[in-house]
């Protein structure tokens, strides 16, 4: 029987279709339960889905309301998407825009060019400074205007190649090409490849050419963009992948190209427009900065507790931000809450409550318990820290246990000391191996379902608005990125067994497969909740055990394993940030393919030139401060893990083997959850995320609790107060707040870099500055024992695996 047009999608048909007799009337209806039936079943535990909303669907199918049906079924499955957040950022309409212009290609390379240069440049230095995808947001947005100012609007014929370099008015479009094709080069940071040519060539004696370089460079990069483009059905088309990072970069292209004002009906009363208060707020974060960034450094970590008992061991511990648990976390630096974690604005309310969970819950509870009690040496060490400790509590010195060919001297190691760390470092391991089994249990349970389902009906899956609008457009072909793929992995292994890396090509395969089986389930965790688990200690563990004693090995295994996923995640961002903006997907394909391939190549180039021109580059007393301390770390990874081996650190009866049993925490708690959610699906237990509660505090070391408290905190105040109360004034300014604050801290960020530390200036040298790191918690010396390393002392046992 026909099915009302109400009910059709909206691409399949525009024309008026009679009213249904009262049979018909029937069998829509019916047709209409089944469908809210399925989106209830769908969205039953989905954690962004607003309760009211699942409500109103319950209520229409206990009751059989086909009327409040059809209401409920405009709303949330045709008009809009289903979620207020993407509702308030992202268009449900679009319009016809050239995006694959000349204009586009050119600022976009010529960007992406000039960011890989300087962020690898300056990635050799300490500190470091970075130019971010905001900054070549802003930047691209006057450079196109200026482009129109400029460039002759007619056509041009080369070749038989017909374009215009001024093809209409500079639009957003174009912007999102140019800003995915930075992101795709350098939005994970620098090129993960140059640590290890840089350790491999510097502390271990190898060059094994350009060809290497280039070929391993851009192998990592681009490998993964195979696999994001082969599971775009399971992380960029569904509606439940929201991407919250996404939404900010869709609120700042929409801002920068229109300039209106807002509505105070809508707004909670302000009439600002969002481009106004874009510049207002940026602004001010761009002046404020110089305060924490400069002029009073303590205001950053604002431990004031700690500057009345500068050196009383127990407050250092407990209030230190820098080593300590940070109970009193108060700062007034934008950087302390997005600098490692990411604007506290952007993930949902649950997400951030599950992050602090796992904080509070691991970090400050348990962590108390253990290192009060004296558990691991811990009254030897301090309470956190990214280094590692040997057994007279001074850093590990990883050359001690080297021979003259930089390989492992077991005999050195047993004459020297075992390796110990911090009790926060040791505990994030764990937490580590519980988040890599849980997010498998976790989105099985959760996602298992509607995975099958999106693989069977692949491109015929139910289609939300934004996915009906890009079907206009012609699909990037999955064989292109199973091609893309393919010849990528080809490549790697011609990189791997080419020359003498010492990494098996058998291992180079269980490489590869973390990715494959990990990229999709912490995909859809990500775009769910923003919050990105990643594989590094896993593979780190794996290759610890399988290839012992071999270092270079190590560091190649962790970066195809851990980059191939991690890459693969932005692509998939950017995927979305184009399916959000309607940009062609073959357009999308192409610019982010070409973009990294010729990232890779400038920062390899950029990184030879500096080790041939830049004097003393990467010693530790380089006079610039060029002391490369991105590959310093991965060297002292490359020896713990590489050849110390986590057999040695976590087995058998080594002094950590109680972490294994984080893996079966792992992958027990989600089935807990997931039971109790499913017998109580609209309680709290439908936000826990067990993976997140594991995942979230990844960054932790570098990042300390005091930054995940104050992070916290300020997500709270948005995305829970704010956002419930002042639910209009949320949705039309949160996301704009959140790009000014990062943009203003960005820019002011860079001047005082490149004007003030390049000149080797100095802060102002009074108590603001000086005094406040004078704590036992900044200097990591709120230590409760120490060993008289002068009598040749030592702590622990004296013998160890």
């Amino acid at each position: 029987m026909p099915v009302p047009a109400i009910f059709r999608k909206r691409h399949e048909t525009e024309e008026i279709t009679p009213i249904p007799g009262p049979l018909e009337a029937e069998s829509s209806g019916v047709d209409l339960l089944k469908s809210l039936q399925q989106f209830e079943k769908a969205h039953k535990l989905d954690p962004n889905m607003p309760i009211d909303e699942l409500n109103d669907v319950d209520a229409a199918i206990v009751t059989g309301n086909a009327e409040k049906g059809i209401e409920i079924e405009h709303a949330l499955m045709e008009d809009n998407s289903p979620y207020p957040e993407v509702r308030a950022v992202v268009r449900n309409y679009d319009i016809d825009l050239p995006a694959n212009t000349v204009r586009a290609w050119v600022i976009g390379l010529i960007l992406c060019t000039i960011g890989s240069g300087v962020n690898l440049l300056f990635s050799l230095r300490n500190p470091t400074v970075a130019i971010t995808t905001y900054v070549i947001q802003l930047v691209a947005y006057p450079i196109g205007l200026a482009w129109d100012l400029v460039m002759p609007d007619r056509v041009w014929n080369l070749f038989g190649l017909k374009f215009n370099l001024r093809p209409g008015k500079f639009n957003y479009k174009e912007h999102v090409v140019i800003v995915a094709m930075s992101n795709a080069a350098y939005g994970g940071g620098t090129l993960y490849a140059t640590d290890v040519i840089l350790a491999q060539k510097l502390f271990y004696g190898q060059n094994f050419g350009w060809a290497f370089q280039l070929l391993f460079g851009i192998t990592t990069l681009c490998t993964g963009y195979g696999l994001a483009g082969l599971a775009r059905r399971f992380l960029v088309w569904p509606a439940a992948m929201i991407w919250p990072a996404d939404l900010v970069n869709c609120a700042l292209f929409y801002t920068l190209h229109d300039h209106s004002r807002s509505d105070p009906t809508k707004t909670n009363g302000w009439k600002i427009g969002r481009y106004k208060l874009f510049l207002i707020v940026g602004a001010a974060a761009f002046v404020w900065y110089w305060f924490p960034g400069w002029l009073f450094k303590g205001l950053s970590y604002f431990t004031w507790v700690c500057w009345l008992a500068p050196k009383n061991v127990i407050v250092n511990k407990l209030f230190g931000g820098t080593s300590g648990y940070g109970l009193m976390p108060i700062s007034f630096d934008w950087t302390v809450f997005s600098g490692y974690l990411g604007s506290p604005l952007i993930p949902p309310f649950h997400a951030i409550t599950n992050v602090m969970g796992g904080i509070i819950v691991v970090f400050v509870f348990i962590s108390m318990g253990v290192h009060f009690s004296g558990t691991w040496y811990a009254d030897y060490l301090p309470v956190q820290s990214s280094e590692s400790y040997d057994n007279t509590g001074q850093v590990y010195n990883v050359t001690r246990i080297l021979d003259a060919s930089k390989h492992f001297n077991e005999t050195a190691y047993k004459e020297y000391s075992p390796l110990y760390l911090p009790t926060q470092f040791a505990l994030a391991y764990g937490l580590s191996f519980a988040a890599v089994s849980a997010v498998i249990i976790h989105v099985g349970l959760y996602h298992g379902r509607d995975i099958w389902n999106q693989f069977k009906m692949a491109r015929h899956q139910e289609d939300d608005v934004h996915m009906r609008l890009m079907k206009k457009y012609r699909d990037a072909e999955d064989w292109w990125y199973a091609a893309l793929l393919i010849v990528m992995v080809g490549v790697s292994f011609g990189v791997v067994a080419g020359w003498p890396t010492g990494f098996p090509a058998w291992a180079f395969i269980v490489c590869m497969l973390l990715p494959i089986i990990w990229l999709i389930p912490i995909g859809i965790i990500q775009g769910i909740t923003n919050i990105q688990l990643g594989l590094n200690v896993l593979t780190e563990f794996i290759i610890g055990y399988m290839v012992p004693g071999r270092p270079l090995a190590m560091m190649m295994f962790k970066t195809y394993g851990y980059i191939c996923m991690s890459q693969a995640l932005y692509f998939a961002q950017d995927l979305k940030l184009g399916h959000y903006m309607k940009v062609p997907p073959r357009v999308m394909f192409s610019s982010q393919l070409i973009a990294s391939i010729w990232s890779a190549i400038v920062q390899i180039a950029v990184m030879n030139w500096a080790l041939a021109n830049i004097p003393d580059v990467c010693s530790v007393d380089q006079a610039n401060n060029y002391t490369c301390p991105g590959s310093r770390v991965f060297f002292t990874a490359s020896i713990i893990w590489g050849a110390i081996g986590p057999a040695r650190i976590f087995s058998g009866k080594a002094l950590y083997s109680s972490l294994q049993w984080f893996w079966l925490v792992g992958a027990v708690t989600p089935i807990v959850t997931w039971l109790l959610a499913r017998r109580w699906p609209k309680s709290l237990w439908r936000y826990v995320n067990t993976p997140v509660m594991y995942g979230g505090p990844g960054l932790l070391p570098p990042a300390t609790v005091y930054i995940y408290l104050c992070w916290g905190m300020v997500g709270v105040i948005f995305n829970y107060y704010i956002k419930r109360r002042y639910t209009g004034w949320w949705l039309q300014y949160n996301y704009i707040v959140s790009a000014a604050l990062d943009c203003g801290l960005i820019i002011c960020t860079l001047l005082i870099f490149f004007t003030l530390y390049l000149t080797d200036s100095s802060p102002p040298n009074w108590w603001g500055n000086v005094a406040v790191g004078n704590t036992a918690d900044h200097k990591h010396l709120a230590i409760k024992s120490t060993v008289n390393r002068s009598l040749g002392e030592t702590f622990g046992p004296t013998e160890w695996p």
